[in-house]
């Protein structure tokens, strides 16, 4: 079967050389870049982070399986796949590793955004020792929006830290208060509630029509002037310009960014003078999970070629 990966051959640590060395009896070829301008002859698309809308499905004669390496496929028309006969699939994110790799950088902003990294920095290039002074994590709030795989593993993670975890979910609610062992879980009409008490707002759900643009100006102008933004999810939850404004007019003190309103976002974008610590959306990009991935899109092509049944499809 011949494969198309649709980013440049060696993006996300050589995830298409894994691949290849797992599964080597198929044909792989690389797009080269976050696109697909060609799908004759292909019979599974890794659409990564490309929009597969109905026209680029129209190309296709031997299609198969759109098959995400990763758990997003909210650029990917599955109206349209399926419409076509094509299936639909991903890996989610707390099988793999990939979510508790997202939770390791979501810490990772928390600790950074509260030390004042750039500022410690700067410090050091100034030779000035003892500055500045951080927060500690213990006896912050934290804000967790979306309850799934990240969310989950982010409340296992932080409970050492003494820290004093909210967050909402769209349904579920009581159940997963108990069991994650949270002090509150709201519903989506408490975000304010939730924007209103927490330090550090963290964004670890899915872009829906419901939730894009969730965190806009009402949101910044509800959150702390103190408080932290932390997106590790889709850069579609939050409104840029408002992202802008907040920051420039001081309405709160940082963002950790690890997804963005376009990517690769433009590096002088006015955002990236404020405090803001930015990865190139590599959360869930470690060696543990890599691996878990490529298990995960290998069993599928598998299953593809052998005539069964995908894991993990979509069916709307």
């Amino acid at each position: 079967m011949k494969i198309l990966f649709a980013a440049p051959e060696n993006a996300w640590g050589g995830f298409l050389g894994l691949l290849r060395a797992e599964i080597p009896e198929h044909q792989y070829e690389a797009t080269g870049g976050f696109k697909v301008d060609d799908l004759k002859g292909v019979d599974v698309l890794i659409p990564t982070m490309c929009r597969i809308t109905d026209d680029i499905l129209a190309q296709s004669d031997k299609l198969q399986l759109i098959q995400q390496c990763g758990s997003g496929l909210e650029g990917v028309d599955i109206e349209a796949a399926l419409k076509r006969d094509i299936q639909v699939a991903n890996v989610p994110t707390d099988i793999s590793g990939n979510a508790d790799s997202v939770a390791e950088l979501g810490i990772y902003f928390m600790i950074g955004l509260s030390r004042n990294v750039h500022q410690l920095a700067k410090s050091l290039r100034e030779q000035r020792m003892g500055e500045p002074p951080g927060r500690a994590l213990g006896g912050q709030t934290i804000g967790i929006i979306g309850l799934g795989g990240i969310g989950r593993a982010l409340t296992k993670r932080l409970k050492p830290f003494g820290v004093r975890l909210v967050g909402i979910k769209r349904d579920g609610r009581e159940a997963a208060k108990n069991e994650l062992g949270l002090e509150w879980v709201g519903g989506p009409e408490d975000l304010k509630e939730l924007l209103l008490i927490s330090d550090h707002v963290v964004l670890a759900l899915p872009v829906t029509n419901e939730s894009k643009n969730i965190i806009d100006a009402d949101a910044f102008s509800a959150m702390k002037k103190e408080a932290f933004l932390i997106n590790l999810s889709r850069g579609g939850l939050v409104d840029h310009d408002a992202l802008k404004e907040a920051l420039a007019g001081g309405e709160i003190a940082g963002a950790g960014l690890d997804v963005f309103w376009e990517e690769p976002p433009d590096p002088n974008d006015p955002i990236f003078k404020y405090n803001v610590m930015a990865t190139p959306h590599i959360a869930g990009s470690t060696d543990v999970s890599m691996r878990g991935i490529v298990k995960g899109v290998a069993e599928n092509i598998r299953r593809v070629a052998s005539g069964r049944l995908p894991l993990f499809l979509k069916t709307d």
